[in-house]
């Protein structure tokens, strides 16, 4: 393996196997990015796009993956609506076994050597004491941007399905799935939800092409005149019982309608259905963004874990 191997879509199955097991083991060690489900959101949605820019390198022991680092380099980035955006320093997602905590050194020097002298960001999870101390020892310090009241560190968020309230919608709105409302409205539905985007038909062709994806998890809220006014991704690890929102949005013209919590309870009683006993959602967690975190502990989630975002800057 090389510097140079772009990440491809078995690759990040395997990195979902790891992530599986990390779960079971330490679930407040599944560092961001690294959840089964945001592997499959994050590589399926971008690597059309933004796969050029990606490298990456695994570990094995015994045949079992064990660690693995995945680089985004420097690149630009083009919306939607035209906009460019240049992205000018590297960003690591990551996992190591904890059975196997040493590598993290290894996957450091491989990231400093594949990103060269950039400013340099990562997000070990906040409960990761090894690996925080050795990410320090290689010069890496907390990112006082990204922990500022309205920094972009998030946390992970969980609650069990034993019992769930039952989503009422206003008059006139109605549940999809993506299987029922078809390409075209889901990738709508995010692109009136998050613009400006990157998103694209071809970016959702991506996300369907992942084992995760299931069209039935995918649910949405339609409004009286066909608008996809709120959607929602559920990704189901089966082995670990367990679903994880994301993404979640909302069309700017129909929040505060109570629609997206409708649409949580609606996925959760989907994903118990599934076979699903627990289900977690991440947002960020600085004080000044208390709208997601907000709705989301309103349906009964509450923190498991955080990132500790941490950044090494270039040598002039």
């Amino acid at each position: 393996m090389t510097n140079a191997e772009p990440v491809t879509a078995a690759d990040v199955r395997l990195m979902q196997g790891l992530a599986q097991r990390v779960t079971a083991l330490r679930p407040d060690l599944v560092n961001s990015d690294a959840s089964f489900g945001e592997l499959a959101w994050n590589w399926g949605k971008g690597h059309a796009g933004d796969g050029a820019s990606w490298r990456r390198r695994l570990w094995f022991s015994g045949g079992d993956l064990v660690a693995w680092g995945w680089a985004q380099l420097p690149r630009r980035v083009r919306r939607g609506d035209g906009s460019v955006k240049d992205v000018t320093g590297a960003y690591l997602a990551y996992q190591v076994h904890p059975g196997h905590a040493g590598l993290v050194d290894e996957v450091i020097d491989w990231y400093d050597a594949t990103a060269g002298n950039v400013e340099r960001t990562v997000l070990p999870s906040a409960a990761d004491e090894f690996a925080l101390k050795r990410w320090a020892a290689h010069g890496y310090d907390s990112d006082p941007a990204a922990l500022g009241d309205t920094g972009s560190w998030t946390q992970l968020n969980e609650r069990d399905l034993t019992e769930v309230e039952e989503p009422v919608l206003p008059d006139g709105f109605r549940f999809r799935t993506a299987d029922e409302a078809g390409p075209a409205a889901a990738v709508q539905a995010h692109l009136d939800a998050w613009a400006p985007s990157t998103y694209s038909a071809e970016a959702y062709q991506g996300v369907r092409r992942t084992e995760a994806y299931r069209g039935d998890l995918h649910v949405l809220v339609e409004a009286p005149d066909g608008t996809m006014a709120s959607s929602a991704i559920l990704w189901l690890d089966e082995a670990n019982k367990t679903a994880e929102f994301e993404p979640v949005g909302t069309h700017p013209g129909y929040r505060r309608r109570g629609l997206a919590r409708a649409m949580l309870l609606h996925g959760m009683l989907r994903a118990r259905a599934a076979g699903a006993t627990h289900v977690t959602v991440a947002c960020l967690g600085a004080p000044g963004h208390p709208a997601a975190r907000g709705l989301y502990y309103s349906v009964g989630f509450r923190e498991l874990s955080r990132d500790a975002p941490l950044v090494k800057r270039p040598v002039r």
